[in-house]
C-alpha cells in the first residue's frame, strides 16, 4: 500500500542535521510495515529489531549508551555489516525497552551519521518511572489509517487517487458519482491497513466487518494489558460511549452519557490514556476565532472521536446495505460518520482540531483552521442540504478571508463561501 508518509520519510533522510526518528500510532495503523519499506526501498540493508520479544536485545541495551559496542552487538544479531550510509537501524516497540529509548540520544549525539528509525504504539503511556526521555534530541511523525486519497490508491483506484493530488475541480466534478461510490466504501471499510487488505482480497463486506470487530477485541485487551487496573474499568466506559456522544445532535462530549453523575475528575486519565495511545481524536472548542486558536482553547469543553471512520461503522453494527441506499451511509449517526471521516482528513494533513461554538448558543461550527495568518471555518453536511446557517451567522460576524462548507455537493464558489466535496477535501487542504 502506497502510504503518504513515505514522503516525509524520504526527506528526513535527506536531511543534514539528521536526527533519530519515531513513528507514533495507534496499534495496527501500519508502522513496522511502513518502517520496513522504507528500508527495502530505500537502503541496500536493513537492521530490524523488534523489543517486544527480542531478549537478547533487550540485555544490549540495558548494560550502558556505549554506542560502538550496541553497533557491534546489532550486527552480531543481524549477521551482516552495518555500514553507516546505505543501512536503516529499525527499533520497534521501543516503549519495551525503555533504555533503548534513551539510547536515541546517544545515537545523536555520538554517531550522527547512522539512520536510526523506531517505533511505538504506546510511548505515551507505557514508559517505566525514570525513564529518560531524549527531549530535543529525536524527529517525530505521525501515523494513521489510511486517507481516503490512499484508500483509493490501495484499491487500485490510482488515477482517480491521483486527480485528487491536482485540484481541477471540473475533472474531478465529471467523475463526482464514481467518487461519491468510493467514499461510501471507505466510510464502511476504513482505514485500517487489515480491513483495507481483506477487502482488496475477498471483495467481502462481511469479512472486512469480521477483522473490524477483531482490532476493537484487541484494542480491548490492550486496555488490561498496558493500562493502570484502577483506570481499566473508566477507559473501557469511555471507549464504550463513544458511538453513543458522537450519535447525539450536538456532540460535545458529556460525561453523564457515560455514567448518571459522572464528574470529569474520574475520567480525565482515562480519556488521557486513550489518545496518547492514539485510539481517540480530540477536538477542543474555542470560543472566539483568535489567533493562535490554542490560546482561545477550552479544555473543558470538547468532542471525541475514533481513529478509524470504518471502526466506527463497525462499532455501530452498520450493515452492508446501506451502501446500497443512496446517501444514507453519510447521514447515519446524525452525520457522525462524515464529522468522523472529515475530523481524518485533517489529521492526517498535519491539522490540529478545533470546533467552535459560544456559550448557550445553538450555533455551531464543526470545525475551525489555522491556516498561516487566517483562520478559516469549516462546516460539515452530511446530505445534500445546504443551508449553512452557523456558518452564515458565523461569516456575519467575523467576515474571514475564505469560509469553507464541505458536504455531497459539487465543488462551486459562492460570494461569501466555497463548498467543497467530502471527497475531494484533501487537495484542497493541501492549496491552503
Amino acid at each position: 500500500m502506497k502510504r503518504l508518509l513515505m514522503n516525509n520519510l524520504l526527506k528526513w533522510k535527506a536531511k543534514k542535521n539528521r536526527k533519530p526518528l519515531i513513528i507514533r500510532g495507534a496499534r495496527q495503523v501500519g508502522k513496522t510495515w511502513l518502517m520496513k519499506e522504507f528500508g527495502r526501498t530505500h537502503y541496500k540493508n536493513t537492521i530490524y529489531i523488534n523489543f517486544d520479544n527480542n531478549e537478547r536485545m533487550k540485555q544490549v541495551f540495558s548494560l550502558d549508551m556505549d554506542i560502538n559496542r550496541i553497533i557491534s552487538a546489532l550486527k552480531i544479531e543481524a549477521g551482516k555489516n552495518i555500514s553507516p550510509e546505505d543501512t536503516l537501524l529499525i527499533f520497534d516497540e521501543i516503549q519495551e525497552v525503555p533504555t533503548a529509548l534513551s539510547s536515541l540520544k546517544y545515537f545523536y549525539e555520538d554517531a550522527p551519521e547512522y539512520h536510526v528509525v523506531a517505533a511505538g504504539s504506546l510511548l505515551g503511556v507505557a514508559l517505566h518511572a525514570g525513564t529518560s526521555f531524549p527531549v530535543g534530541k529525536v524527529d517525530f511523525l505521525n501515523l494513521y489509517p489510511l486517507n481516503f486519497r490512499e484508500f483509493l490508491s490501495a484499491i487500485g483506484e490510482t488515477n482517480l487517487s491521483d486527480l485528487l493530488e491536482n485540484p481541477d475541480y471540473t475533472m474531478i466534478n465529471a467523475f463526482s458519482s464514481k467518487y461519491t461510490d468510493l467514499l461510501r466504501r471507505y466510510y464502511y471499510v476504513g482505514g485500517m491497513p487489515e480491513a483495507v487488505q481483506t477487502y482488496i482480497d475477498t471483495d467481502d463486506l462481511t469479512e472486512v466487518r469480521s477483522i473490524q470487530n477483531a482490532l476493537l477485541e484487541y484494542y480491548a485487551n490492550d486496555f488490561s494489558k498496558h493500562a493502570p487496573k484502577d483506570t481499566v474499568p473508566r477507559i473501557q466506559m469511555v471507549w464504550q460511549s463513544i458511538p453513543m456522544q458522537l450519535a447525539k445532535e450536538n456532540k460535545k462530549f458529556i460525561y453523564g452519557v457515560i455514567r448518571e453523575g459522572a464528574r470529569a475528575k474520574d475520567f480525565e486519565l482515562a480519556i488521557q490514556w486513550l489518545q496518547d495511545c492514539g485510539l481517540i481524536l480530540k477536538s477542543n472548542r474555542i470560543t472566539k476565532p483568535g489567533m493562535p486558536l490554542i490560546a482561545y482553547m477550552e479544555m473543558n469543553h470538547f468532542k471525541i472521536y475514533m481513529h478509524d471512520v470504518g471502526l466506527l461503522a463497525a462499532r455501530g453494527n452498520l450493515h452492508p446495505r446501506v451502501l446500497l441506499e443512496g446517501n444514507r451511509i453519510f447521514e447515519e449517526f446524525k452525520g457522525a460518520l462524515t464529522e468522523q471521516y472529515v475530523a481524518q482528513e485533517l489529521i492526517s494533513s498535519g491539522r490540529s482540531l478545533f470546533y467552535y461554538s459560544k456559550e448557550n448558543s445553538s450555533g455551531e461550527l464543526d470545525f475551525v483552521l489555522q491556516e498561516k495568518t487566517n483562520i478559516i471555518p469549516l462546516e460539515v453536511k452530511a446530505e445534500e442540504n445546504l443551508r449553512a446557517k452557523s456558518l452564515q451567522a458565523y461569516c456575519q460576524k467575523y467576515q474571514p478571508n475564505v469560509a469553507i462548507r464541505t458536504s455531497m455537493s459539487n465543488y462551486r464558489e459562492q460570494d461569501w463561501m466555497v463548498n467543497i466535496p467530502l471527497y475531494s477535501l484533501c487537495c484542497f487542504l493541501d492549496t491552503l
